[in-house]
C-alpha cells in the first residue's frame, strides 16, 4: 500500500481517510468496530474524527465518535496501527460558540484523550477557527501539547487562506510547531474555493490535504440523479439538490463514462481523481457497510490515465 505523507510530521498515511462522522449516528457501535477492522485489515491507518461528533443526533451530546474509537482501540489492542486524527474548536451547544483559545484547547484535549483512551493524539486539527484569538495564542496551546507528548502534529481546517498564511508565518517566526495538513471541502464539483484560495499554499509549504465531502455529499457516488431519489434520502442526502443541475449532470455523465471503462463505480474514479491531484495526502470519506468501504477502497487503488483526467476536469470547469 502506497504512503503518504502529512506535510513534514513523519506520519505516513495510506491513502484514504475513514471519515469516523457516522459514529454513534449512521454506524452504531457494533457496526462502528466491523468496519473499522476491516479498514485496517485492508492496509489503512488514518481515521478522522472530532471532539464535536456526534452531536447533531438527538440525544447525543458529542464526543460520541471519539468513545467508539477508543473502545474499539482498548479492545484490539492497535493503537499503534492507527493514526488519529481529532479536531477541536467547534461549537459544541454549550454556550461557548467556535473556540480556539488556548484555555479551552488546552481543556478540551484532555477530554478527548480520555475519550479515546489514549495518551496522545497523532494529528491534533483547528476544526473551525475564531478570528477573536491571535494566532499566536492558538499555537502557543498546541506548542505546549506536543512538548508534553499528548500531540504529535497539528493540522487546520475551515479557515481563511490569509489566517492559514499567517498561522505558517508564526510558526516560523515563533518556533511553535506548525499546520502539517489542510483539511478543506474538496470533490470534483466543488472546486473552486480549494483551487483558488488554497492549493498554491498547501503546495507552496509542503501541507498535506486531508479533505472532506470528498464525494459531495453522495452525489458523486451516482445515487442522485434526480428530485425523486433526493426526496427518497435522509437529511443527509438533501445537500445533493444543489448539485442537480446541467454542470452536475454533466460531471455524473462522464463519472459513468470512465467508470464503465474502468469497470469501477463513480464514486471510485472520483476518489482516484481527487488522488491525482497535487498536495492530496488521503480523501475522507465515510461507510456504513462493508460493501460500501470495498467501494471507496477500489477507488484510491485506480490510476487514471492523462485523458481520462483531463475529461473529468472539463467536465468537472
Amino acid at each position: 500500500m502506497e504512503k503518504r505523507k502529512l506535510g513534514k510530521s513523519g506520519l505516513t498515511v495510506a491513502p484514504l481517510a475513514f471519515g469516523g462522522n457516522v459514529f454513534g449516528w449512521s454506524a452504531d457501535e457494533a457496526t462502528s468496530f466491523t468496519l473499522l477492522d476491516e479498514f485496517i485489515a485492508q492496509g489503512f491507518n488514518l481515521v478522522d474524527t472530532a471532539d464535536v461528533y456526534s452531536s447533531w443526533v438527538p440525544g447525543n451530546r458529542g464526543g460520541e465518535s471519539e468513545t467508539i474509537i477508543g473502545k474499539w482501540m482498548q479492545a484490539r489492542g492497535n493503537r499503534d496501527k492507527v493514526v488519529v486524527a481529532t479536531k477541536v474548536g467547534s461549537d459544541m451547544g454549550l454556550g461557548d460558540g467556535k473556540n480556539v483559545t488556548k484555555a479551552y484547547i488546552l481543556k478540551e484535549v484532555e477530554a478527548s484523550l480520555k475519550r479515546l483512551q489514549t495518551d496522545y493524539i497523532d494529528l491534533y486539527q483547528t476544526h473551525f477557527d475564531s478570528e477573536a484569538t491571535p494566532v499566536e495564542e492558538t499555537l502557543e496551546a498546541y506548542a505546549t501539547l506536543v512538548k508534553a507528548g499528548k500531540v504529535r502534529a497539528i493540522g487546520a481546517s475551515n479557515m481563511s487562506a490569509a489566517r492559514l498564511l499567517e498561522s505558517l508565518q508564526a510558526s516560523e517566526k515563533n518556533g511553535y510547531p506548525r499546520y502539517e495538513t489542510f483539511q478543506p471541502e474538496y470533490n470534483l464539483y466543488d472546486r473552486p474555493d480549494y483551487e483558488n484560495n488554497y492549493a498554491a499554499i498547501c503546495e507552496a509549504q509542503d501541507l498535506g490535504v486531508i479533505n472532506y465531502y470528498s464525494l459531495a455529499s453522495g452525489f458523486l457516488t451516482g445515487k442522485y440523479r434526480n428530485e425523486e431519489d433526493i426526496s427518497k434520502s435522509s437529511a443527509r442526502g438533501q445537500k445533493a439538490l444543489s448539485y442537480l443541475n446541467e454542470r452536475g449532470l454533466r460531471i455524473l455523465a462522464a463519472l459513468d463514462k470512465v467508470a464503465a471503462e474502468y469497470q469501477s463505480t463513480p464514486a471510485g474514479v472520483s476518489l482516484a481523481w481527487l488522488l491525482s491531484r497535487p498536495a492530496i495526502a488521503a480523501p475522507i470519506a465515510s461507510a456504513t457497510s462493508i460493501p460500501q468501504l470495498h467501494e471507496l477502497i477500489k477507488g484510491v487503488q485506480l490510476s487514471l490515465d492523462k485523458s481520462v483526467l483531463e475529461l473529468l476536469d472539463q467536465a468537472s470547469a
